[in-house]
């Protein structure tokens, strides 16, 4: 479902106050072999199962956690419900980023005077394990935010799931901490709507915007704004710029079927030991050009960096005024070119690489060539 941003509802009400990520939910073609994936591949645990040997008959769900953050891996088991239809669509990617919230019931109603499209109805759960309110508006595409109600849940996860047994290869640990952003894509024309709507709807700010000619390559071109809580949950949204070859915002688009999740950025405390673990469990990251690390050592050499590691693992660095970070992207971690991740250690900066753009979606147009598709 795609919204637009013209609404006459009111937005007397106040919006809602959010307190970061609850977690993500993917939708794929097979929730076992993915979940497999981020388990052996990021060092994910197996925190709990739902399915139709716990009461669940048309889907499977698996929860994974590492340090604070939970992904929810679901498959349905046909290709007639909504899972399934999902899937034969967009391919495996993220259906809902879901946010942490104080009363859901509160939120979902002051979302829909402000103009939010109600994609789930509040439903609470009393359980002995205590109270669970969850509800979904709609955003861009077939995306939804989720709205978590859970202080008083002391469960696995969210009623109707049960502890699971661990699977998969032991590994070094990779040490991931938190969900640092979520990065949508839209179609070309529609970012400021998109911005307005989470202002308007949602009571977020613009954090920063890059314009076409900040985000370019000899080939292509985008352009993003940041949208934000103010604290937590930042958003960075992109659409397609004019360029002489296909944009990647673009091939994103032509196979996930809509606008999406284009990537999730992942915190670490030490990214150079989070790579080395992720490189021995077999996850395949973007190349970078050697040139890369001469120019970088010219315009950050005052740094002190282990930058030997930094070039062999291919991590990339930057600084704003207010610090520096490092920072890394894997390649596309589904069949489609669609979604990957990002692992991002930051110094004290808020900013998002932007002096790696060029590096990067050179790196990400070399594979869009690989692919025929630039």
């Amino acid at each position: 479902m795609t919204l637009t941003a013209e609404s006459t509802a009111s937005v007397a009400s106040a919006p809602p106050v959010f307190h970061g990520f609850d977690h993500i939910e993917w939708w794929v073609g097979n929730a076992r072999h993915t979940a497999a994936f981020f388990v052996n591949g990021f060092g994910f645990d197996v925190a709990g199962y739902r399915g139709p040997e716990t009461g669940t008959p048309d889907t499977m769900s698996y929860v994974l956690r590492q340090g604070d953050i939970v992904f929810v891996v679901t498959s349905g088991l046909d290709c007639v419900g909504d899972t399934g239809r999902h899937v034969l669509r967009h391919g495996d990617g993220v259906r809902a980023v879901a946010l942490r919230v104080d009363n859901c019931r509160d939120a979902f109603d002051a979302l829909l005077a402000r103009g939010a499209a109600g994609m789930r109805t509040p439903v609470e759960s009393q359980t002995d394990d205590g109270r669970f309110v969850s509800a979904a508006v709609a955003t861009y595409g077939d995306t939804v935010h989720a709205l978590v109600e859970r202080d008083d849940y002391r469960g696995e996860f969210a009623p109707g799931f049960e502890p699971a047994e661990p699977f998969g290869l032991d590994g070094p640990a990779v040490g991931l901490t938190s969900i640092d952003h979520v990065v949508g894509n839209v179609e070309r024309g529609a970012l400021a709507r998109w911005v307005e709507f989470y202002e308007r709807v949602f009571g977020f700010s613009r954090l920063t915007h890059f314009g076409a000619d900040q985000i370019s390559t000899e080939f292509s071109a985008l352009e993003s704004t940041v949208v934000w809580d103010g604290d937590r949950v930042v958003m960075p949204i992109n659409e397609p710029a004019d360029g002489r070859r296909r944009s990647q915002i673009q091939e994103y688009l032509d196979y996930y079927g809509s606008p999406g999740v284009q990537h999730l950025a992942l915190r670490t405390d030490d990214i150079v030991a989070t790579v080395e673990a992720l490189r021995t469990r077999g996850v395949r990251c973007l190349d970078v050009p050697p040139t890369y690390y001469a120019e970088a050592r010219e315009r950050l050499g005052d740094l002190d960096l282990p930058w030997d590691a930094l070039q062999r693992l291919g991590i990339l660095v930057d600084r704003d005024h207010e610090g520096y970070l490092l920072q890394i992207f894997t390649e596309n971690v589904a069949s489609r070119p669609t979604v990957f991740i990002e692992i991002i250690q930051r110094f004290g900066a808020r900013g998002f690489g932007e002096g790696n753009f060029k590096a990067l979606f050179e790196a990400i147009e070399r594979a869009q060539a690989a692919r025929g598709n630039l």
